[in-house]
């Protein structure tokens, strides 16, 4: 008799469109071992498309469920317009002739089914043809309706169609696993920031949350021994099971659309490229990034190939999230000069690394859009730097960008190690007339909003608006070993706090104010009419954190005014 099982993690809503969405699974079997999968077993998923009154299946397919990705998959519902074909997986029945409607919501169940394997790891079937040797999809899919709803279902709203006058979406960072008790601690906010997904909200229902990096703290949490790291399959898998499996979070992730980008402590702490010399590291890395790759970027947009960092579009307003993280290099020997956060600059224009296609995103997005605001996801925070990674040039300094406070800049583990990435998008910024640059940030356990300002060699402000908004952290619970508001720079042209970033043509100025060390998320409301953003933070109970403005005055909300689009 085939029967249905719940998935083991998920689901999870993750890349959405107006016409398509993109869901993910990860399936237990009862025939695996904590980290060891039976080899003789193949996991299938089964998704089903309820009627609009929610008690029958209306369509239902068939997916995949890979065993070397841990038993996960992905299945993309929908009609991409744009591209003219469907984005499903190959294992299903006949297509769903239409795309999805924009800014409609619609329920799925998805379940897994067990089959027997009797081939070795070295062999394996095409997927449609291990599709046709299962029992009818009409047979099956109706079976998803004995399954609790709170096990398998999810509610998902497609993005509008652009361009919107107003548009809401949450952003957070890192997430403290929490220890024995206080487990269920790390897993309280997430509860709160599942409200402002809800219709009945009164600012109205956010569109997606943005988790820009440390989803997992790899390096942190040990069910043996806490400070260990974890170094095995195994470890890893538990460390997403129990970070994804907690109750308030797995209850937002089958709730809304959710976009991750990693950070350090997917892998180890101040991971850079440099510490794959090492044959531990390079194995370490190898069981990080296939558990990252399987419980986080398979479920995101996949603009570019197998490569980490991706772009997406929500309303009309273009996203751009970076991997300052796998691609980020440190030269011992030549130190700033020669480190680069994005991988090594372009030099074959056929294979485009990660700064120019940034760029390139940049001018695209100017060009088609205009003024539109242009949101990039950065885990390392953009700006302010800290008091002790200030650039902080001497008058005889022949190169300032190199030369000054290089020991403590070289060490950071954010963008003031990275000055010849920094320059690159500043310059570009400026050169390009890019409007309304809005960085999107994580990592360092103190929230902030930063506006940058541009002026020329000449003393003339370019008139370009650009702001960093962090969001950080969702859960940690020491904030005196780290995130003192008193140690980020304030005002970048007060004498104590110098720290101005010089570039070709110019320097780049910047404020900083609204500090908090609170657990928080921040929620962003963009007003297109006010030509601005509202940017407000609350706390682990889902009350608003009062901070300040940029005149050092509590407020409950602070807007950024940007140029007009």
């Amino acid at each position: 008799m085939s029967a249905l099982r719940a998935p083991g993690l998920g689901p999870i809503i993750g890349h959405t469109t107006d016409t398509t969405c993109r869901l993910w699974i990860q399936a237990d079997d009862p025939e695996d071992n904590p980290g060891a999968l039976n080899a003789n077993r193949r996991t299938i998923g089964v998704i089903g498309l309820l009627a609009p009154d929610r008690k029958s299946v209306a369509h239902g397919w068939y997916f995949r469920l890979h065993r070397e990705f841990d038993r996960t998959g992905t299945f993309v519902l929908g009609y991409d317009v744009a591209l003219g074909r469907h984005q499903r997986d190959k294992v299903e029945t006949p297509d769903i002739a239409t795309p999805l409607r924009p800014d409609t919501a619609y329920t799925v169940r998805i379940g897994t089914l067990s089959v027997d394997d009797p081939w070795g790891d070295a062999e394996n079937i095409d997927d449609r043809d291990l599709a046709a040797r299962l029992p009818n999809i009409d047979i099956m899919a109706p079976l998803l309706m004995e399954l609790r709803p709170e096990d398998c279902e999810l509610t998902f709203r497609t993005f509008p169609a652009p361009l919107q006058d107003r548009l809401a979406f949450m952003v957070g960072s890192c997430r403290y696993p929490g220890l024995l008790w206080k487990i269920k601690e790390a897993d309280r906010i997430f509860g709160p920031l599942s409200t402002h997904f809800q219709p009945s909200g009164p600012d109205g229902p956010a569109r997606f949350t943005l988790m820009i990096g440390d989803q997992i703290y790899a390096d942190k949490f040990s069910p043996f021994m806490p400070i260990g790291r974890a170094d095995t399959y195994r470890e890893f898998q538990e460390r997403y099971k129990m970070a994804f499996g907690s109750p308030n979070m797995r209850a937002l992730l089958r709730n809304a659309p959710t976009y991750m980008i990693l950070d350090d402590h997917e892998i180890e702490d101040n991971w850079s490229q440099d510490r794959l010399q090492q044959q531990s590291k390079h194995e370490l890395f190898n069981l990080a990034i296939g558990a990252y790759m399987s419980y986080q970027w398979s479920h995101g947009p996949r603009t570019y190939g197998r490569l980490l960092y991706y772009k997406f579009d929500c309303g009309g307003y273009p996203f751009f999230a970076l991997d300052t993280r796998t691609q980020r290099i440190k030269d011992e020997d030549r130190g700033l000069a020669d480190n680069h956060l994005l991988g090594r600059p372009t030099i074959d224009p056929i294979h485009k690394g990660q700064l120019s296609q940034l760029l390139d995103w940049l001018t695209e997005q100017q060009q088609a859009g205009g003024n539109v605001p242009k949101f990039i996801a950065s885990a390392s925070v953009f700006a302010p730097n800290a008091m002790s990674e200030r650039l902080n040039p001497a008058p005889d300094d022949t190169d300032p960008l190199l030369q000054s406070n290089q020991d403590r800049r070289d060490g950071s583990d954010s963008w003031a190690a990275f000055p010849r990435t920094r320059q690159a998008i500043v310059e570009h910024i400026v050169r390009q007339g890019i409007q309304n640059v809005i960085f999107l940030t994580g990592d360092i356990h103190c929230s902030n909003i930063a506006r940058l300002t541009f002026q020329s060699d000449s003393g003339a402000d370019s008139g370009l608006v650009a702001y960093d908004i962090t969001s950080s952290a969702f859960y940690w619970p020491f904030p005196f070993a780290d995130g003192d508001p008193n140690n980020y720079v304030h005002d970048s042209m007060a004498p104590d706090q110098f720290d101005v970033f010089p570039y070709h043509g110019g320097v780049m100025h910047y404020t900083a104010w609204g500090f908090t060390q609170e657990d928080n998320f921040c929620r962003i409301d963009i007003d297109r009419q006010a030509s601005d953003l509202t940017v407000r933070y609350f706390d682990r109970g889902g009350d608003i954190l009062p901070v300040s403005d940029p005149n050092g005055q509590e407020t409950d909300a602070n807007r950024l005014v940007l140029a007009p689009w």
